[in-house]
């Protein structure tokens, strides 16, 4: 008998020190499990932003209460480019405005969506350099590019993602 309790408890402190190797690999997983869902969730965070749609100048692309998530992250969603819905505030402070983008810098504008400013006479609107002229789908009830002149690319704050 003697002989069976040296061995019971020699298994008891094998499974025992088992278990006290296994704590500290479950407790660092967890922690490194935790440190990858902050990492992602502060570059998601700085990446993207959700918008929601208000008014009809983006029909019938985009109809009035659809949420959007935009990327500010260029470098994973591709440069700016001609179609791209973008999401953009003209100051500080003011409202989330969605529109396509029409022309980049240097391309010329055709004389039906110029500014409103622009007279004619001066003869062809071209984008400044470093600058983007974007357009509302819904011509007719837009307020865009026409009304305010062409935005500064630091102006935009996302590229259209992901469309709910």
């Amino acid at each position: 008998m003697d002989t069976q309790a040296g061995v019971g408890m020699a298994i008891d402190r094998s499974v025992e020190s088992i278990h006290s190797k296994a704590a500290p690999k479950i407790v660092r997983g967890f922690g490194l499990l935790l440190i990858i869902l902050l990492v992602f969730a502060v570059f998601f965070y700085n990446s993207f932003i959700t918008v929601q749609v208000r008014g009809i100048s983006m029909y019938s692309t985009l109809q009035d209460g659809q949420r959007l998530l935009a990327t500010r992250a260029f470098w994973l969603a591709g440069d700016i480019k001609h179609n791209d819905i973008v999401v953009f505030k003209l100051k500080p402070g003011g409202e989330y405005l969605i529109k396509r983008v029409y022309r980049l810098g240097g391309e010329s504008v055709d004389w039906l969506n110029v500014p409103k400013s622009w007279r004619l006479a001066n003869g062809e609107y071209r984008v400044p350099k470093d600058m983007v002229y974007v357009l509302g789908d819904n011509r007719a009830e837009s307020e865009d590019s026409r009304m305010f002149g062409p935005l500064r690319r630091d102006q935009i704050l996302g590229k259209v993602v992901v469309v709910n």
